[in-house]
């Protein structure tokens, strides 16, 4: 069995068009499985950004709120 120059090599001429709505094909799917692995991650990000923020609220509880002495407020109003 040998090759044949058929075998590997298109004998038919695409039209320019033809190669352009290949082209436009391709890249639209290079386009679409981009933005869907982008999405796929920022997802999966935004989820472990929101366990781990509530994990933190969990862990720790709010500090108390300072209070400010009456010398210091009476100092400044004057």
């Amino acid at each position: 069995m040998t090759a044949t120059k058929g075998e590997f090599f298109n004998p038919a001429k695409l039209s320019p068009r033809d190669k352009a709505e290949a082209t436009d094909h391709t890249a639209r799917a290079i386009i679409a499985a981009e933005a869907s692995a982008r999405d796929k991650k920022t997802e999966k990000l935004r989820a472990l950004r929101l366990q781990q923020a509530a994990e933190e609220a969990e862990a720790s509880p709010a500090p108390p709120k300072k209070r400010r002495s009456t010398a210091k407020v009476a100092k400044r109003r004057s």
